[in-house]
């Protein structure tokens, strides 16, 4: 049994990452908690308790924390993902509600409680674990490891030329992030999954027929380039339309931006990291975050040889497997959605 405090700013990406963890059958979730990014905390939070009960996972408490980054404004991201955060997916309105405790105090609590059992995924901007970190600065010793999906190193950021979303967010929360853990011991250090790996993760529309099929679709689910842009799935099995409507909204939205008609899936990519289902490698680095210059706000930088005579603070993945990844995917929330019992097309 793999335990896990989430956070997240559940967009398109997010969903997909809920929806795999959701389908390992050894996954708890401890609680999930929800930062601003693609949308804002309380849109996120929505999300969230929607889709966790639309995969089957209800009565996980759900909290808001930090409603903007530590010191400047909150930028979101509609355009990537939809007014909403989930495309062109209309989640049911959620049954639970949103929990009335802050984030930071569910992080710190859980945390003492299980010292050495709960594994973090933080696939949003830092900026909750960032104040859980200044209440708690025992929490890296606390958590049995940290998953990061954030950062670019040597790939084009995909908000500005150098900064990766996530960190261009809230880049002085990720700054205290990665400097809260100077000097622990390897195996303590967070996972860093960056754009430099996680481009890599390009889901296709031949992945979107693959995870119908394995619902056990009788018509095939067809998201494709020359179809009509908004057009919405007919699929019965509820998880594969609202996970097919939110991909053709992600699609669209990369092909608008010359990168093909192809969805970047990086959040699911750090779930299976968190949850040692997918193949990667990793190298460790020294990094940190530029906060003052308006040119590369937001930008992370990896010391690998130790130039700055400084101790690693993260372990950055270097090398993944996106044909394992996405025959893991296909598999784990296919069966997902077929063991849900939906109707099927």
């Amino acid at each position: 049994m793999t335990s896990y405090l989430l956070d997240v700013d559940t967009g398109i990406d997010d969903a997909l990452a809920l929806a795999y963890l959701a389908a390992l059958p050894e996954t708890e979730f401890v609680s999930v908690t929800a930062t601003p990014g693609n949308v804002d905390a309380d849109q996120v939070a929505r999300n969230t308790l929607a889709l966790l009960e639309l995969c089957g996972r209800p009565g996980v408490e759900v909290a808001i924390g930090a409603r903007g980054p530590l010191s400047i404004p909150l930028t979101t991201t509609p355009e990537t993902h939809g007014p909403q955060g989930i495309g062109y997916a209309v989640l049911p309105e959620p049954a639970g509600q949103v929990s009335a405790r802050n984030a930071v105090d569910l992080w710190i609590e859980h945390a003492r409680a299980r010292p050495g059992e709960l594994t973090a995924l933080i696939t949003a901007p830092l900026t909750n674990f960032a104040l859980a970190l200044r209440r708690e600065p025992g929490l890296p010793d606390l958590l049995a490891g940290v998953v990061i999906m954030g950062g670019s190193f040597y790939h084009q950021g995909n908000t500005t030329p150098t900064a990766e979303w996530n960190t261009h967010v809230d880049p002085h929360a990720a700054k205290e992030v990665f400097a809260a853990y100077r000097g622990k011991p390897l195996a303590k250090l967070p996972i860093v999954c960056s754009l430099d790996t996680t481009e890599r993760m390009e889901l296709r529309p031949e992945h979107v027929r693959q995870l119908a099929e394995s619902a056990g679709a009788a018509v095939p689910e067809l998201v494709l380039p020359d179809q009509p842009e908004g057009l919405r799935s007919t699929s019965g099995n509820t998880l594969i339309r609202h996970l097919s409507d939110a991909l053709r909204f992600y699609f669209e939205f990369h092909r608008l931006y010359d990168q093909g008609y192809v969805a970047h899936v990086h959040d699911f990519f750090a779930a299976g990291v968190a949850a040692g289902t997918l193949e990667y490698d990793v190298r460790p680095a020294t990094v940190d975050v530029e906060t003052s210059s308006p040119l590369l706000m937001g930008t992370t930088v990896a010391d690998f040889r130790g130039l700055w005579g400084a101790p690693p603070n993260a372990r950055i993945v270097s090398g993944n497997n996106p044909e394992q990844a996405f025959r893991e995917l296909v598999s784990a929330v296919g069966g997902l959605a077929r063991r849900l019992g939906l109707p099927l097309a």
